[in-house]
């Protein structure tokens, strides 16, 4: 047996391969936590299942499924990258798990890439599921694939740089309050389960510019009525997305 058999390789292990497992552990996080549970998976499925069956909300024509689906997709979409982002980093940072991890050879934007990916991966799950369960309530879906794509990308970015902004500002209990009370204003005012008619015009012009109108805009006019590219929708998202991630990049407070 050789003397250096057991002699230590001290070092940072490769860049990729840190920031897989970083990914590995925050999808892990997500997906065992009962609370993001409840947000991601569960409000979504159950509005689904509900609005759809039961007529209770006047979706106009057609099937209700065919307009609660590209709604409740947006939906997934902001529960994941906007509220549950948001509380679980405000915590992480009230508890010093972010100052701590800033500290290691991980780099601090490595750390945030690995949080997007951990929600980008959530997500892929939140759309099979609610696919599935959309189809078998009925749904017809139609539309290019790759602007569904472009928008879920841009509406996770813009989600994303405002959960951030708002966990790396707000104490921990305030972004609790404020990322939950966000959530149920826009599950009612943007469009997910109530048509954006529905509002007065005036309020209805202010609402339309928020990232989760745009988003399920976006996906019922591809899904449901076939449009080719949604560039309107899309620019609202790419506006919101350079906003929230250049804010959150210059104010995030790691402690």
């Amino acid at each position: 047996m050789s003397a250096g058999t057991y002699a230590p390789k001290p070092g940072a292990a490769p860049l990729g391969r840190m920031i897989g497992a970083q990914t590995a552990l925050e999808t892990r996080m997500l997906l065992r936590n009962g609370e993001q549970l409840l947000l991601t998976v569960i409000i979504p499925s159950l509005l689904l299942v509900l609005f759809s069956t039961v007529d209770i909300i006047d979706t106009g024509k057609g099937k209700s499924v065919d307009f609660l689906a590209p709604g409740v997709l947006a939906l997934a979409v902001m529960s994941t990258a906007f509220t549950g982002q948001a509380i679980a980093t405000g915590f992480e940072r009230r508890y010093g798990v972010l100052k701590r991890l800033g500290a290691s050879p991980l780099p601090r934007w490595a750390l945030m890439t690995s949080k997007t990916l951990a929600v980008l991966v959530t997500e892929a799950l939140q759309v099979v599921l609610l696919t599935v369960i959309a189809f078998a309530l009925g749904w017809s879906p139609h539309g290019n694939p790759l602007a569904v794509l472009l928008l879920l990308v841009l509406g996770t970015a813009a989600f994303s740089g405002l959960g951030l902004l708002m966990a790396g500002t707000l104490k921990a209990e305030a972004t609790l309050a404020a990322a939950n009370l966000v959530f149920l204003l826009l599950l009612v005012a943007g469009g997910v389960i109530v048509p954006m008619d529905k509002f007065p015009g005036g309020v209805r012009s202010v609402l339309d510019l928020l990232p989760i109108s745009a988003l399920s805009d976006g996906l019922r006019d591809v899904l449901r009525d076939g449009a080719s590219m949604p560039w309107g929708d899309l620019g609202i998202l790419a506006v919101w997305a350079v906003l929230g991630l250049g804010a959150a990049a210059k104010f995030f407070r790691w402690e």
